[in-house]
């Protein structure tokens, strides 16, 4: 009796389970889509242009015309070496320019005068031959005085010595009184260009070649330039956004990174040489990725992704798929799934891998009803 009892008890259990209605779910029809690869890199602030001041000509500086951190324009004077030896050197080779040109005239006018007694025959060929020669001397001597002004003008000139490029400049590495030389090794002073201003971005050579890889399977391009936004040291957001714009052709062998160079605008000088950043760009587009709700997707305790879908036969069918990143709301899938999947995103709740379920559309409305007489829910 007590087994008829049991039989008894588990056929209704088996009728109210058959009774109940499979689980109604909603899915979405997932498709290919262009999607960009956003990467986050490491990079160091790079002055656009930079200019080692260094004298010309030797002397002892005599004067300095910038404030040391101030912004100079191409062309300023920053410094005046004592230019009293160069203004004698210039005088004295304008007097030899005079003497040069005052022994031409003579020589050109005795070789004048000689070439008519010489055509008479009332004096040698020879004589007239060393005249015209001493006229020509004479005029290559004037050539080389007028070049020797040129010099000893330019040497005179480059006793004031200007700002190269326009940028910041630092301190002063020589003081007033200091001797300086033409030659020297050790720069006046150095100015950076820093608006515009260069980021310079390490990425991995394997990185980069996995990238590509991918990219030459999948039909992917990599852009010829990309917006970057940047992070600082502290954290903080840098509002102008840059643009990356060359990608270096060689890898370093020290430490097996390709350069990147992004260039930003830098008004109020914030970004200083030398600044650490993080880099945020994307690198290339991806146009067979699947786009998948996050509320699709669970992790294991190992970390593995997956979703369910709906099979052939209504069933929910467990998928594992390779989804490392996010855009927006949604997980990028980049394996596991195909064009025309029904991937489930709601009533994940009420079902188990293989179970018969009721799929529709997640924006359809799902209508909730008084359950029957009789009926739990």
């Amino acid at each position: 009796m007590a087994a008829l009892a049991l039989a008894a008890c588990g056929g209704e259990a088996n009728d109210r389970q058959s009774q109940r209605p499979d689980p109604e779910v909603g899915f979405v029809v997932v498709q290919a889509s262009s999607v960009p690869v956003a990467v986050e890199l490491a990079g160091r602030i790079a002055a656009f242009e930079m200019s080692e001041v260094r004298p010309q000509v030797s002397g002892l500086i005599r004067k300095r015309f910038f404030t040391e951190g101030a912004m100079v324009r191409a062309g300023q004077t920053l410094y005046e070496i004592d230019p009293r030896l160069f203004v004698a050197t210039t005088q004295e080779a304008k007097a030899n320019l005079n003497s040069a040109i005052a022994n031409a005239e003579a020589t050109r006018i005795r070789a004048e005068r000689l070439k008519p007694l010489a055509e008479a025959q009332a004096v040698s060929m020879q004589e007239y031959t060393d005249a015209e020669a001493a006229s020509r001397q004479a005029a290559a001597a004037v050539q080389q005085a007028r070049a020797q002004v040129q010099t000893a003008d330019v040497n005179l000139q480059f006793t004031r010595v200007p700002a190269p490029i326009t940028g910041r400049i630092g301190r002063s590495l020589s003081t007033v009184g200091a001797l300086v030389t033409g030659n020297q090794a050790e720069p006046l002073a150095v100015i950076q260009g820093v608006d515009p201003v260069f980021v310079d971005i390490q990425q991995s050579s394997a990185d980069l070649l996995a990238l590509r890889r991918s990219l030459a399977q999948g039909g992917g391009t990599v852009p010829a330039s990309a917006p970057v936004s940047l992070s600082l040291e502290d954290g903080s957001e840098y509002g102008p956004r840059g643009v990356v714009q060359f990608s270096e052709a060689m890898v370093n062998e020290g430490t097996g990174t390709v350069t990147l160079r992004a260039r930003f605008a830098n008004p109020e000088g914030l970004l200083l040489p030398g600044m650490f950043v993080r880099a945020r760009f994307d690198q290339a587009i991806n146009p067979n990725a699947i786009l998948v709700p996050q509320a699709a997707v669970t992790r294991n305790a190992r970390g593995e992704a997956s979703v369910f879908v709906v099979d052939a036969g209504n069933k929910a069918a467990e998928r594992k798929v390779a989804a490392d990143r996010a855009v927006g709301s949604d997980w990028v899938v980049t394996s596991g799934l195909k064009p025309g999947d029904k991937v489930i995103v709601q009533g994940l709740s009420k079902i188990r891998p293989g179970a018969a379920i009721k799929p529709v559309p997640a924006s359809k409305p799902q209508v909730i009803a008084a359950p029957k007489p009789g009926q739990k829910g």
